[in-house]
Order: structure tokens, then C-alpha cells, then sequence
């Protein structure tokens, strides 16, 4: 059985707050990236959303695993600087 969504257990819906969008060259794959505020004072998540043709992935992440994942991007990045973007 799946938890319930973070807005079911704190009781209050969701702010979406917009903080980057960018869309894939190969693929074509559109990436969103939002703030979920979950009521004064409650929780805050970072929302990763990848849209690809009509099918949507949807990843609500913490602020510690945000920053593992942005890390391991990082390295990864730095590793492949010589493949510039188009």
C-alpha cells in the first residue's frame, strides 16, 4: 500500500512556487522544478517533474536528498564539461 500524499498527512493543501524549467535537447524531455509548501510553518519539498510526450514522472524529494541527487549531478556534470549544451 502507497503512503498517503504529504498534503493528506499535514491536513493542508499545497503552495507551488515555479523555480525552473528547462526542456532536454536529446528527447526532448521538458523538466520542471518546484517548491511544495505544505501549510504555515509545515513541511517543504522540492518537486522534480519530467514530462515526456503525454506521460509525466513526478518526484516530491526532502531538502537532504535534493542535495544528493544535485551533488551527484554536479560530479557527474563535471566529469562530461567538454559536451557543451546546444
Amino acid at each position: 500500500m502507497r503512503p498517503a500524499p504529504a498534503w493528506a498527512q499535514t491536513g493542508t493543501m499545497a503552495e507551488t512556487s515555479p523555480l525552473a524549467s528547462f526542456t532536454v535537447p536529446l528527447g526532448g524531455q521538458r523538466i520542471e522544478l518546484q517548491q511544495i509548501d505544505y501549510g504555515s510553518g509545515g513541511m517543504a519539498l522540492l518537486r522534480v517533474r519530467i514530462r515526456e510526450g503525454k506521460r509525466f514522472t513526478v518526484f516530491d524529494i526532502d531538502a537532504g536528498s535534493a542535495r544528493a541527487w544535485g551533488e551527484a549531478m554536479l560530479a557527474w556534470a563535471a566529469e562530461h564539461h567538454h559536451v557543451s549544451r546546444p
